[in-house]
């Protein structure tokens, strides 16, 4: 089902897990080296973070997910390379292959 909800949601899941990582390495350099990306990379990734969120409400409402699809996709949020999976599961919701209330990981 191709909803504008989801889509912006798969569009700034990916960028939101590159960025999850990206902090994770800045955060290793920092300690390591002389190097201090984190004040950048934290803003950058907590922007994409809150507009994961924002997007995600949007799209639990508006496709009528049930509670563990939502949660699911929220979990995917809080993990290094969840972006990624969620990026996945809504393409293939996009192009129909999974049923939005019945969708499973």
């Amino acid at each position: 089902m191709n909803s504008s909800a989801v889509h912006r949601l798969r569009l700034v899941s990916g960028p939101e897990g590159v960025s999850f990582i990206l902090l994770l390495i800045c955060s290793v350099l920092k300690r390591t080296t002389s190097f201090d990306a984190v004040p950048v990379m934290g803003m950058v990734h907590g922007i994409l973070f809150i507009l994961y969120v924002i997007f995600w409400i949007l799209a639990w409402q508006t496709q009528k997910w049930d509670a563990k699809r939502g949660i699911l996709l929220f979990v995917l949020s809080v993990l290094p390379t969840g972006g990624f999976f969620a990026e996945r599961m809504l393409a293939r919701e996009e192009r129909g292959e999974l049923e939005p209330a019945a969708a499973t990981a």
